[in-house]
């Protein structure tokens, strides 16, 4: 692709990193972006450079916030002993979106994934055992996608706190083998909650 620009060419560069984007729609993008009032354009650089500076992960669940505490975390009617596993802020998203469920959350930060060089440590599972080691939590959800690397990863948090003996469920299989939980819809992935199962029997269905 010829450009009559670098600052252009080095704009769509930039641009085509992100998911999804390739480079003729990162072209189609800045040309867009081009023909815009030059405060609209400040605003969305000052916008995104201000979260990338500002944005916080909440000390206790890992979920993005602007306080040091989450807006979960810190709504007082909500049942901290009540915790459900998700891999990203999308899904606690998606969940939050069915209006089911009013327990915490613990957000992973991924999930294991050997392939993309993504171990145990590096994703939040530590904290989550202290939590479950302290006694504050009472039941655990498992809420990740029903993918090969979903099921290693909540095999290997189940592993990790076996011998503390505290309720352990996974959400209904109404969500498709293979599926991300932030594509499901907002009925199905609410039945899932609240018709979750004890994650021993979903090993023994697996």
């Amino acid at each position: 692709m010829e450009f009559s620009s670098k600052l252009l060419e080095n704009a769509v560069n930039e641009m085509s990193q992100l998911p999804g984007i390739g480079k003729r729609t990162a072209l189609r993008l800045v040309l867009h972006m081009l023909k815009q009032p030059e405060d609209q354009t400040r605003r969305l650089s000052q916008s995104l450079q201000q979260m990338r500076t500002e944005i916080n992960f909440c000390a206790k669940c890992h979920n993005i916030s602007d306080t040091q505490l989450c807006e979960i975390c810190s709504n007082g009617n909500r049942n901290e002993k009540l915790v459900c596993v998700v891999e990203d802020i999308r899904d606690v998203m998606a969940i939050e979106n069915t209006s089911q469920y009013r327990g915490h959350y613990h957000v992973l930060g991924g999930k294991i994934s050997p392939m993309d060089g993504i171990g145990p440590g590096e994703l939040n599972i530590t904290t989550l055992v202290e939590k479950v080691k302290s006694g504050e939590v009472e039941e655990l959800i498992f809420a990740l996608s029903s993918t090969m690397e979903g099921d290693t990863t909540n095999f290997f948090i189940f592993k990790q706190i076996e011998p503390y003996n505290i309720l352990t469920t996974t959400i209904a299989r109404g969500i498709a083998v293979g599926d991300e939980l932030e594509y499901a819809d907002e009925v199905t992935l609410g039945r899932s909650i609240l018709n979750r199962i004890p994650f021993e029997t979903s090993l023994k269905s697996s």
